[in-house]
């Protein structure tokens, strides 16, 4: 298990690059920037498919529900998060899209053999606490009646990408590669969502290019396999709370490539989201060893 948590973090890692490599994908729209990324990662489950000497299973093997979950939570988010944004203030659609890593946490409960402690909601809310404060710039966001459709896209991509993580772990007997099909379906939904909602507008430059590459190797690609393995056979309520890094990661990212400056409430957030994913990893952190067994001759 603590492999697999460890390798659902990467995807953390991947997603803190996100806001870094938007900054510089240029004048490209989001919908495009999601097709190309999500065909790239296609590849990359294809290709590791092929060296693994893995067939793919056949669709029929797989459930119905499985497809419906992964294809609904790839796109789905992505659909609702871009919806959010068009209709309201970045600051306070962000703010609430973070709402998905507690939605874990307290989603968790009803997961067969899993159980809600209080270190893991305090790690979760300390880490919410800390992205309150870098999203909104030190605690300024108001909520206005004007903007609710995006405030409800808001909620709705929270609830999606809870709900696509949580129910993963029910099909922990299918396969991470799946996740190839589901890229590509969402990769052509994503192509048709540009192509009915946003102007075409491709890379300026090799630079550019090179960036979307990387989203679709990294955080809207790769990172989705590894994040399938870790909420398949890892501890789910430590990946919810740990989910918070991505948002400190990707500020100070920012800060090191001089596009942010650092500020008092980013370096409390520093402490409060450290603080909660230390908290909420309590048991794997101190966890005690096994003794070597003395074998009797």
């Amino acid at each position: 298990m603590v492999r697999a948590t460890l390798t659902g973090f990467t995807a953390i890692l991947m997603w803190s690059l996100l806001a870094l490599f938007s900054s510089l994908s240029g004048a490209v729209p989001p919908f495009l920037l999601c097709a190309v990324s999500f065909a790239v990662a296609t590849l990359i489950g294809l290709v590791a498919t092929g060296r693994q000497g893995k067939p793919h299973s056949p669709a029929a093997k797989v459930p119905l529900m499985a497809w419906v979950v992964g294809i609904g939570g790839l796109f789905g988010y992505h659909f609702f998060y871009f919806s959010a944004v068009r209709n309201a203030p970045v600051i306070e659609a962000n703010l609430i899209n973070y709402l998905w890593p507690l939605l874990i946490v307290l989603g968790s409960t009803l997961m067969p053999g899993e159980g809600l402690r209080w270190h893991h909601l305090a790690g979760a809310l300390l880490g919410l606490a800390g992205t309150v404060l870098i999203v909104s710039d030190g605690g300024r966001f108001a909520f206005e009646a004007e903007f609710a459709i995006g405030y409800g896209f808001g909620i709705l991509a929270a609830v999606t990408w809870a709900s696509y993580s949580l129910l993963s772990r029910r099909f922990a007997q299918v396969p991470t590669r799946m996740v190839t099909g589901y890229c590509a379906a969402a990769a052509v939904l994503s192509l048709i969502c540009h192509l009915a909602l946003e102007e075409t507008v491709l890379p300026a430059d090799s630079v550019q290019w090179l960036v979307v590459l990387g989203m679709g190797l990294m955080p809207v690609g790769g990172a989705f396999f590894v994040w399938d393995y870790g909420v398949k056979h890892g501890n789910i309520q430590i990946l919810g709370a740990a989910s918070y890094a991505a948002p400190l990661l990707s500020t100070l990212l920012l800060i090191l490539f001089g596009i942010s400056a650092l500020t008092v409430p980013v370096t409390l957030a520093c402490v409060l989201i450290t603080g909660g994913a230390i908290l909420a990893s309590k048991d794997m952190i101190l966890r005690p060893r096994q003794k070597p067994s003395i074998t009797v001759l």
